[in-house]
């Protein structure tokens, strides 16, 4: 039986809230707001720099935590000011001697800081990105990219769980398809770590991005990079300093040997703290403990909101997750968000540009996405479903 009472208690934004936008910022538990003030605190106190060192141990316990959350080695975990500074950070390295006609496998569900990346590389190198089509569920049809790979073939680069849709791709199935063919795989977590179990071993990933702030629980400004131990030798960061390497010589540096290297000097002390507060908070409940009582809360918000008329549930997948998108006819997406936010109820929109290619080819331009979390109760999805029922009153 999974503590709600518990898990409500200690998040304190429970009191307050009914947070629907776990994909967008989780509420943090108090563990990880106590963590973070006292740091900032002992910093007000003695210094930044004397604070970091006293909070040492503080700091390395992220990058353990970490590593036991994905099955890797601490050596495997960089630390990073977000998601997107990870996976930029990783994809450069990845793609760092790309030239003309190498080519790029991702998902018509790719989100769009990561596809414009991939065009961007594309107009600098030649290189070309080819979209691999979805299954008769929307998730990334798995047999169609084994047989897409060919010798130009230079990276797959997928995005686990999409922004807008419910849908969770198969990571796993992709990594083993990838170590079949002896490409390297990239995968962006930032919506499933922390609802989702995440084994690397696993999943058979190369390098895996995610974020603090959503699903995990914890600060802004926090996010992390695994990059398996057996390529991290071969992979240049595209900036680095002297947190990431060592000054040697007048023409010469040497990189860290670990996944430090795509690190730099300055981080939100505070905030690492509380990021490895936030992932053995989310490990002492178990990741599968979670990841089945989001699934089954997210279920009985779709079922509700399909009883409605006038909703449609946009979702995809044949496996699904805590995000919950619909849309309401004759309400604009944005109307209802602010309607909702009145009555004390968070949720947030996703729009067409965030995942154009699977927006466009369903005909969707934005829609309104609710995503659960653990904390949440079946009270508040009555009170959301209700709420959404009386739009057409």
């Amino acid at each position: 039986m999974f503590d709600i009472a518990r898990a409500r208690a200690e998040t304190p934004g429970c009191a307050t809230v009914a947070h629907f936008n776990n994909a967008g910022t989780g509420l943090a538990p108090a563990c990880v707001l106590d963590a973070v003030i006292a740091h900032l605190n002992l910093e007000a106190r003695i210094g930044g720099y004397e604070a970091a060192a006293e909070a040492e141990g503080g700091i390395e316990n992220a990058y353990a935590a970490i590593a036991r959350m994905l099955n890797c080695k601490p050596g495997e975990v960089a630390l990073l000011e977000n998601a997107t500074v990870a996976w930029q950070m990783a994809f450069h390295a990845l793609t760092r001697d790309f030239k003309p006609g190498d080519r790029i496998l991702t998902a018509e569900a790719e989100y769009a800081s990561n596809y414009i990346s991939y065009l961007q590389l594309a107009e600098r190198t030649g290189a070309e990105i080819a979209v691999v089509p979805s299954d008769e569920a929307g998730a990334l049809d798995v047999r169609a990219l084994e047989n897409m790979i060919d010798a130009r073939t230079r990276l797959i680069s997928v995005t686990h769980v999409p922004t807008n849709g419910g849908l969770v791709n198969p990571a796993a199935a992709i990594g083993r398809v990838a170590r079949k063919a002896g490409v390297p795989y990239l995968l962006d977590a930032c919506q499933s770590a922390g609802q989702l179990p995440l084994d690397v071993a696993e999943i058979g990933c190369d390098a895996l991005t995610a974020t603090g702030r959503k699903y995990l629980r914890g600060p802004r400004g926090t996010g992390f990079l695994f990059v398996r131990e057996d390529i991290l030798g071969s992979l240049e960061p595209p900036f680095i300093d002297l947190r990431s390497a060592t000054w040697t010589g007048p023409d010469s540096y040497v990189l860290r040997p670990d996944a430090r290297r795509f690190e730099n000097w300055e981080f939100y002390v505070a905030g690492t703290i509380g990021l490895g507060v936030a992932v053995d908070y989310a490990l002492s409940w178990g990741l599968p403990a979670i990841a089945e009582r989001v699934t089954r809360l997210a279920e009985t918000l779709r079922q509700g909101l399909s009883a409605i008329p006038g909703v449609d549930v946009t979702d995809i997948g044949g496996e699904k997750c805590g995000i919950v998108t619909f849309v309401v006819a004759g309400h604009a997406p944005d109307a209802i968000k602010a309607r909702l936010a009145e009555r004390g109820i968070n949720v947030s929109v996703s729009r067409l540009s965030s995942t154009l290619l699977d927006m466009r080819k369903r005909g969707l331009e934005e829609v309104v996405r609710a995503s659960v979390h653990y904390f949440n109760d079946d009270d508040e999805i009555a009170c959301l479903v209700g709420e959404v029922a009386r739009l057409n009153r």
